[in-house]
């Protein structure tokens, strides 16, 4: 018996800002230290919710934000903030629960 697999792709679930924004927060929480899957959340959510759109509204271009989005991706903070900001997200920033060492 031959078992036959497709690809996950996780934007075409993503149907509702209530689903977006429980995604972003999963992988927030699991992303630990690792900026490249915080990127490729964004990226995942900006597909879900029309790449050219984002494009159009972060004055990017599409190509430019799949690479910046991307698991090898490395975009300014100020490519992060467009984006985030155009998804209709608001980054902030908020006092830890575990002290720096």
């Amino acid at each position: 018996m031959t078992i036959t697999t497709t690809n996950w792709d996780s934007a075409e679930y993503l149907k509702t800002d209530e689903d977006i924004q429980l995604y972003l927060d999963a992988c927030l929480e699991e992303a630990n230290d690792d900026p490249s899957f915080i990127l490729h959340a964004l990226g995942i959510i900006a597909r879900a919710k029309n790449m050219s759109q984002l494009a159009r509204d972060t004055g990017l271009t599409r190509e430019g934000l799949y690479k910046a989005l991307s698991s090898d991706g490395n975009p300014s903070f100020s490519t992060v903030a467009k984006v985030t900001q155009a998804l209709g997200f608001r980054l902030t920033v908020e006092q830890s629960s575990t002290p720096a060492h």
